[in-house]
């Protein structure tokens, strides 16, 4: 497992939505790899980055990490799921 902190950084930035802060988050929240990424609850994910904040993050936070963990568990990921709007929750009419 990749424990480097600079090497698993430059790692998740390759994922569609995620920079340098997003990034860092998913470290802070204990992620060390975009295989171990591929196992996580998005959901879950969200709430812990709210609760390690202390804060309700935007929303936008939430659909970039379904984006992260799509494309992490995807091996050859649809091209429109690996925009993060995609995850947006849906609008009920």
């Amino acid at each position: 497992m990749k424990s480097d902190k600079s090497e698993v950084l430059k790692e998740f930035r390759t994922l569609p939505g995620v920079g340098k802060v997003i990034a860092e988050d998913l470290w802070n929240l204990g992620v060390r790899s975009k295989l171990e990424l591929a196992k996580l609850d998005p959901e879950k994910l969200y709430e812990e980055i709210c609760e390690y904040q202390g804060t309700k993050v935007d929303l936008c936070m939430l659909y970039v990490f379904r984006c992260a963990v799509y494309v992490s568990a995807t091996p050859d990921p649809e091209p429109e799921k690996m925009k993060w709007w995609f995850w947006k929750d849906k609008q009920l009419v």
